[in-house]
């Protein structure tokens, strides 16, 4: 009987270790991480707050919804910061003058005419471009960046570069050979029985012989400079004379022009105001160039013209210079500039806003902006237009009155003005 209970034991005690090798506990799984908490501080702190800037814009009556529309956009691009822009009907002819009246209230972004800048620039109006200049430069024609600057000084933005004149041309008279000089206008005009028209007795016209012969036309610290009496005037004077008493030559105002092109007259010189007008009169016969060379004093010279850009520059006195100067160049770059002429038909100073393929297309746009090489700046006084006139009407006359002193006279005239 122990026996027997010996041996359940034993059988009981296999049993029992068998049982417990087979049940080792596993290891506890650490407990999972708390997610961390953010602390009192992190809660409560606000996001950080943009700076807040807000800049005037002044702006042709006409533009003003398109500035409206171009800040908004700036705005959208430059979210950095918090813009706000306060809005002026201020045109480009008033631009100088109501700066003027308080600079310190002035838009920190206003229009003006090219021909106001050396007038802002001695009054300390305008910042030196100093942002994206070389850039700006390269985006815009010569005659652009000429109308913007001041003793090699670039003091604005070109917005357009529109204001100026050119060869209109009859394609079925006309060749371009030609096209070149004034001496083969007159003799294919001659040859056809045809006339070249050019209001010689309006000084905006007349002065671009003078200009092309290198005279100075410009206002220094107030006052009229014009040199038309020198040696080059007198060079440049004699080839007004040749061109007037030439059989072909033919003056009057744009209405002369536009009523005989494409019939008595073959090409006339005028500015983009008159493209509609002339290209429903010429139709498949429509053309423009830039303006011929002239004979002058035995050599061929490039006869130069006067360029009207509307500029936009930065206050001097703004609060913002930096964001002021961003403004403006996005106002005047290429998107931009295209734009307005699809919406206002200004002419662009932009170069790739003038190859984009609408603006192309327009021949009068694309001849001003190859005169515009030769361009200068209007810088002319009142005391000009008079005299000027009156040389050009005696020479239209066939006057043959002494050149020397028809110039003497002219100058002294236009410096007393």
């Amino acid at each position: 009987m122990k026996k027997i209970i010996a041996l359940l034991m034993a059988v009981m005690m296999t049993v029992t270790m068998l049982a417990a090798c087979g049940s080792t506990p596993k290891e506890p799984a650490a407990p999972s991480a708390a997610p961390e908490q953010p602390t009192q501080a992190e809660t409560s702190a606000p996001p950080a707050e943009k700076e807040k800037i807000t800049l005037k814009v002044w702006a042709d009556q006409g533009e003003l919804a398109l500035i409206e529309k171009l800040c908004k956009e700036f705005a959208a691009e430059h979210t950095e910061k918090e813009y706000t822009f306060d809005y002026g009907a201020v045109g480009a002819v008033d631009g100088k003058s109501r700066y003027l009246e308080d600079p310190a209230a002035a838009a920190d972004v206003f229009l003006f005419a090219d021909d106001q800048l050396v007038d802002l620039v001695k009054a300390d109006a305008l910042y030196e471009v100093t942002r994206n200049t070389d850039a700006i430069i390269a985006a815009n024609t010569p005659g652009s960046i000429n109308a913007a600057s001041y003793e090699g000084t670039l003091y604005g933005y070109p917005m357009t570069s529109d204001n100026g004149y050119f060869l209109y041309y009859d394609t079925s008279v006309l060749t371009d050979e030609d096209l070149a000089t004034l001496d083969g206008i007159l003799a294919a005009a001659n040859a056809a029985g045809k006339k070249v028209h050019m209001d010689i007795s309006n000084g905006w016209y007349l002065a671009s012989f003078f200009i092309g012969n290198g005279c100075t036309l410009t206002i220094q610290d107030g006052k009229q400079v014009i040199d038309f009496n020198n040696a080059k005037g007198l060079a440049a004077a004699e080839a007004i004379r040749a061109f007037c008493n030439d059989p072909a030559f033919v003056t009057g105002d744009d209405s002369v022009l536009a009523g005989g092109i494409g019939d008595a007259i073959a090409c006339g010189v005028s500015g983009t105001w008159m493209a509609s007008a002339i290209q429903e009169k010429l139709g498949d016969n429509y053309g423009c160039c830039k303006l011929p060379t002239f004979t002058c004093d035995g050599k061929q010279v490039q006869m130069g013209s006067f360029l009207g850009c509307k500029i936009y520059g930065v206050n001097s006195q703004t609060a913002y210079p930096v964001d002021a100067m961003e403004l403006a160049e996005y106002l005047t770059n290429e998107k931009a500039q295209i734009e307005r002429y699809q919406e206002l038909n200004y002419g662009p100073s932009n170069v790739n806003a003038l190859a984009d393929e609408t603006i192309a297309s327009n021949l009068a746009l694309q001849a001003l902006s190859a005169q515009s090489e030769f361009a200068i700046s209007q810088m002319v006084l009142g005391g000009f237009w008079t005299p000027a006139e009156a040389f050009g009407a005696e020479l239209e006359a066939h006057s043959t009155a002494d050149l020397q002193a028809m110039l003497d006279q002219l100058v002294e005239q236009a410096l007393a003005g």
